[in-house]
């Protein structure tokens, strides 16, 4: 069986556009290939690496971990593992280093998303070889497959010439990992209208919102602009509204019976808006339930990372070991 790496930073609770994005099919794939989930809480520290944004990463990974499990991510068919625990991605990650030009890295698109996202004046050393380092996390469980979306892509290629270069440089000893992208994976519109549901930007619906919680954000969704009264033919295409019920309205009648006379003028926002929130809670409240009853054993995200981290850090051990005998590191001590 084919095996894939994928996970998260552990920045707290997840929200629809997750769902959308990634869990979504994670919780398909989970069932076709060896699967390794990654809470790369290493990662946090390239953008914040103070003591007060490290002191919420252990509740961070709770919340990370109860979402993951109330959507149906399966601990009995996945492996979770938290990355600080497998110290050996660090050595990995210092010899991967070595085969990558600081020009190359510079040339890692997302690297200017996140500096400008994050409003960082002076990246760190760490930020500008974080992409070495989710090299170093695939290649150390020599995963074949990595779910991405597109704008991760050349996050795989550089892992991918890693690879290429040190089994050119030292013998065949690592996999050539392939990207795979989803069909299903979109990215999901803010509440506020924005490209992007963020949390950074405030304007999420999370899984563990409360039906209140739920419906007071949609309530005061963005819509048409160009519509100031309910009378008013408003547009349908690009409307965060009619795109958040084309993804969760089970009731496709209901949506086509909205969006035309929604273009007619002849049903206000508070209607649409209050069976879009109707919608979403119908959606959420078997992960609500879920999620309560996960959080009634207070030890279980323990043992569940435990027994993953245990089995990730044999990988890793596995792999280095393989890694330092091609390289010939090993020889004074054998």
């Amino acid at each position: 069986m084919s095996r894939i790496l994928t996970g998260d930073r552990p920045t707290g609770k997840l929200h629809l556009g997750h769902y959308v994005g990634t869990l979504k099919n994670r919780i398909k794939l989970q069932n076709e290939y060896e699967t390794f989930i990654i809470v790369a809480d290493l990662h946090t520290l390239t953008t914040k690496p103070e003591k007060e944004h490290i002191q919420k990463i252990d509740e961070n990974i709770r919340q990370l971990m109860l979402d993951y499990l109330a959507c149906g991510l399966d601990s009995k068919k996945v492996i979770f593992y938290r990355q600080s625990q497998v110290p050996e991605v660090t050595y990995l990650y210092l010899l991967f280093s070595m085969l990558v030009t600081i020009e190359r890295a510079k040339r890692i698109p997302t690297l200017k998303d996140v500096i400008r996202d994050q409003k960082i004046k002076a990246a760190s050393v760490g930020l500008l070889s974080y992409p070495i380092l989710q090299s170093a996390d695939i290649l150390m469980v020599r995963a074949n497959l990595v779910p991405v979306g597109r704008d991760q892509e050349s996050h795989i290629e550089l892992t991918r010439e890693i690879a290429q270069r040190f089994n050119t440089m030292y013998g065949e000893t690592l996999p050539i990992p392939e990207a795979l992208i989803g069909n299903e994976s979109i990215t999901l519109v803010g509440t506020d209208g924005k490209s992007k549901m963020s949390k950074s930007l405030n304007n999420c619906i999370y899984l563990s919102d409360s039906s209140e919680e739920v419906k007071k954000k949609i309530m005061s969704m963005y819509t048409d602009p160009k519509r100031i009264h309910g009378n008013e033919p408003g547009t349908v295409e690009g409307n965060p509204v009619f795109i958040y019920h084309d993804i969760f309205n089970s009731n496709k009648v209901e949506v086509a019976d909205l969006k035309s006379r929604y273009q007619k003028g002849a049903v206000g926002d508070v209607e649409v808006k209050e069976k879009l929130a109707a919608a979403i809670n119908s959606f959420l409240d078997p992960i609500r339930k879920k999620r309560a009853e996960f959080e009634k054993d207070p030890e279980l995200i323990k043992r569940i990372l435990a027994e993953g981290t245990a089995k990730a850090r044999a990988e890793a051990q596995k792999t280095l070991e393989l890694a330092k005998k091609a390289m010939g590191l090993t020889k004074l001590t054998e």
